[in-house]
């Protein structure tokens, strides 16, 4: 997450959503009193010590919101990106296996089930992404939701909103695979439908 008293806005770093590619973009736009926290390539906390403690960056907007005045809260540019879940679920699977080489490309189908079977709720890479963005009543708390689909789009218009210039986003922490929709058989698409559901919903994503 980040969070910008210079530029009055909140980036949450939702998992698996091309993050680190828009944390280095911004970076060059921060002032002395902007905070980030973030724990993967570069070590930073937040002075808020509940939070710092986390220890990992991808802080949802409800576990920040206690931290920040309700005029404050309302008066930053809240934004973050989305990715479709049937995507983000292949990227995740194959992340969580990357110690055990070759174990997802050999055998993916077998992977995603084993997830879906045992679904490590408590993982943060997990998590459903409308956790991140929305209240205890599932209301959005974010002005914009970009998409990580057209991501350098939804980057240049969350620049002229914001009023930094924007520039070409890199390619940071990611991975060459297949499209995604050559990993599925009818059973993964009912489970990855059953357990992001709301992600689905929410965001207007379906598989294929």
């Amino acid at each position: 997450m980040i969070i910008s008293q210079q530029h009055k806005f909140i980036f949450t770093a939702i998992p698996k959503t091309g993050t680190h590619a828009v944390r280095r973009a911004l970076r060059d736009h921060l002032g002395p009193l902007d905070q980030e926290q973030v724990g993967l390539f570069v070590q930073k906390r937040f002075a808020v010590q509940p939070l710092a403690a986390l220890g990992h960056g991808h802080i949802s907007l409800a576990q920040v919101r206690p931290y920040l005045t309700p005029e404050a809260f309302a008066g930053y540019f809240k934004f973050a990106f989305v990715r479709n879940p049937f995507d983000r679920f292949i990227s995740y699977c194959a992340f969580a296996t990357r110690e055990e080489e070759g174990a997802f490309d050999k055998d993916p189908r077998e992977v995603m089930r084993y997830f879906l079977t045992k679904p490590p709720t408590d993982h943060i890479l997990f998590q459903p992404q409308h956790s991140f963005v929305t209240d205890e009543e599932g209301r959005l708390l974010t002005d914009v939701v970009g998409r990580v689909e057209e991501m350098q789009l939804s980057y240049d218009a969350i620049c002229r909103r914001i009023g930094i210039p924007s520039a070409p986003l890199e390619k940071v922490n990611s991975t060459r695979r297949n499209d995604y929709r050559g990993y599925y058989d009818q059973a993964l698409i009912e489970g990855v439908t059953e357990f992001y559901r709301r992600d689905l919903e929410l965001f207007g994503y379906q598989f294929g």
